[in-house]
């Protein structure tokens, strides 16, 4: 399967679907900023390329990540955990367009969350097969900001839980160009990735990138 970039992007642009008090998926809402996000991504992965991280249990995870921003999420056989410096290189995480910023912070308002100002930005790729299991955000300080999720490239199915983590997971389809937001009563919901399935996007290729935008100081 080929996706083209203009496949029904203008029956999605507008559309905001509910999936929760607190959370909302915003169908399209990242298009316009599409072309601005993908050169700055190739200059950003130029400094802190993505890569497979290790978790505490010593699993390698299927996902590479990257980090812009104040402080990047990282993983090794020590802990999860927020830090100001690459591990790989040892320099500071290249910083946060200003751009980024702004796109989570409409995301945000239009979900009900004004005043949103991340200072991390989790760059996640999925190749056909990767995925995320289901987890929770709450290595940051301030339960009160929200979490800001921009997909880009091929589909994916985004595993939606409750608070427990045994809670069955809504199953949401993400298209490239949408957007998730969740906070207030939903931000500790639990919540992860189906492996992908194979799938083209005439930009991407056989992958797909996810920014996730967090307020972590």
């Amino acid at each position: 399967m080929t996706l083209s970039l203009f496949d029904d992007e203008e029956s999605r642009r507008t559309w905001q679907e509910p999936l929760c008090e607190g959370a909302v998926v915003l169908r399209g809402f990242a298009l316009d900023d599409e072309t601005r996000i993908l050169a700055a991504l190739k200059k950003i992965l130029a400094q802190s390329p993505l890569r497979h991280m290790v978790t505490p249990g010593g699993f390698r995870m299927s996902v590479a990540m990257s980090n812009c921003g104040t402080y990047g999420w990282v993983t090794d056989r020590s802990a999860y955990r927020y830090d100001r410096i690459d591990p790989e290189n040892g320099n500071a995480w290249p910083a946060m367009p200003g751009f980024f910023a702004e796109l989570a912070q409409k995301a945000a308002a239009q979900a009900g969350f004004k005043d949103f100002m991340p200072d991390a930005c989790l760059i996640n790729r999925y190749e056909v097969g990767a995925r995320m299991s289901l987890h929770q955000d709450k290595n940051e300080r301030d339960f009160t900001q929200p979490i800001v999720s921009v997909s880009l490239g091929i589909p994916a199915v985004f595993l939606f839980g409750g608070m427990q983590r045994a809670d069955k997971a809504m199953r949401v389809p993400l298209a490239h160009g949408d957007v998730v937001v969740w906070g207030g009563p939903a931000r500790l919901r639990y919540h992860g990735v189906s492996a992908l399935k194979p799938a083209s996007h005439s930009l991407l290729g056989e992958c797909r990138i996810n920014l996730t935008f967090r307020k972590v100081s």
